[in-house]
């Protein structure tokens, strides 16, 4: 960091402060000069073309950045939590780092086996499924009606014999290899860019004070403070939300006989991480599949789930998250909404913090400079 000054060379003054390495910078060109005037606004329209051509050539690179930045400020609280019980911040951050990435690892190495051995049991019955309801009574009366399996059989026989649509079942499963392999090198990405934004988040946060003027600066600090405590409070707060959600769902699951219920709980963990409307999601998914086991099940799970989600909009939420984020509801449904059209699942999930951080800004400096006026 280049050191801080406060007079320069001609001030007239006779602190003895740290001056410049290369000497005192000269007296600025007037802003009224046309000149400058020219310069600086093809200057500003060139710029603005440049960012904007390299925001959309660099979309991609741009999300793995903004996750990567959202999961270290999700980590900044329980690293900054180990440096007041006088552990290094290094040895703070591999700490957490070490214990995040052992229980993804451990979830993982426990579930997957579960997973694949559940989701063969699907695809072993989905035969049987199928029969079934060929031979149901609903089924015949629309064939008698519509000619359904005619119709189908023969679409079958098209499909069979089109090179076009088997050369694009091929493409699809190249397609396929293809988005996995770089679902696992962006999320190899994300990660190497958490730590070393985790490491250097003291530093980029002091720099980034550094651009704004000295008379500002700790006002500006003190936003941007309140803004990234914010932040990680909100992706503490929401996994432990999630985790809870699923954790519910998986007892009720199994306690009523709905299969496939360790797959469906890290289902109902990935979309209850969505804020707002993940969880209504969830409890439609695993509803579809309680169906499978009768009515009566899937009413049971729907009155016990739907039941838990009100307890948890009420009660457990607003305790979890009221050292996070105050957002009105009407502007937490539109911004994730907003969000979610925008970014996708990244979108939602930054949406209700940004939104925070928009509304702080506009309270602590539109409002205020209004008021004074």
């Amino acid at each position: 960091m280049p050191p801080e000054y406060t007079r320069q060379d001609g001030d007239g003054g006779g602190d003895s402060g740290v001056q410049p390495q290369f000497g005192s910078p000269g007296p600025r060109i007037s802003p009224q000069h046309p000149l400058y005037l020219g310069f600086m606004g093809t200057v500003g329209v060139g710029l603005a073309l440049l960012v904007y051509w390299i925001g959309s050539n660099t979309t991609q690179l741009l999300l793995w950045i903004v996750a990567a930045l959202f999961i270290a400020l999700g980590l900044e609280p329980v690293v900054s939590w180990l440096e007041g019980r006088k552990i290094p911040r290094p040895a703070g951050i591999l700490v957490s780092v070490t214990v995040l990435v052992s229980a993804v690892v451990g979830f993982f190495a426990t579930l997957i086996p579960t997973i694949v051995e559940q989701v063969t049991q699907i695809v072993e019955q989905a035969p049987v499924w199928i029969r079934d309801f060929i031979d149901s009574e609903f089924f015949r009366s629309l064939d008698d009606q519509f000619g359904v399996r005619d119709r189908v059989t023969e679409e079958l026989d098209k499909f069979v014999n089109d090179p076009a649509a088997m050369g694009g079942i091929f493409g699809g499963v190249v397609g396929f290899g293809s988005t996995v392999a770089n679902g696992l090198f962006g999320t190899l990405i994300v990660l190497v860019l958490s730590l070393y934004f985790l490491a250097a988040l003291p530093a980029m946060k002091k720099w980034g004070y550094r651009l704004a003027p000295r008379s500002r600066r700790h006002r500006v600090e003190a936003l941007s403070e309140e803004i990234t405590r914010s932040v990680g409070n909100y992706v503490i707060g929401q996994a432990v939300v999630a985790l809870l959600n699923a954790t519910f769902a998986f007892i009720v699951m199994s306690i009523v006989g709905i299969p496939f219920a360790l797959l469906l709980a890290f289902v109902v963990a990935l979309l209850a991480f969505i804020p707002l409307v993940g969880g209504m999601i969830a409890g439609v998914v695993v509803l579809l599949v309680s169906l499978t086991e009768g009515w009566q099940t899937a009413a049971i799970y729907g009155i016990c789930y739907f039941s838990y989600l009100q307890f948890e909009a009420y009660f457990i939420s607003p305790r979890i998250m009221q050292k996070a984020v105050a957002v009105p509801g009407a502007v937490a449904v539109i911004s994730v909404i907003a969000g979610g059209s925008l970014l996708g699942v990244l979108g939602a999930l930054i949406a209700i913090p940004t939104a925070a951080a928009v509304l702080l800004l506009v309270r602590e400096i539109y409002i205020v400079r209004q008021d004074q006026h």
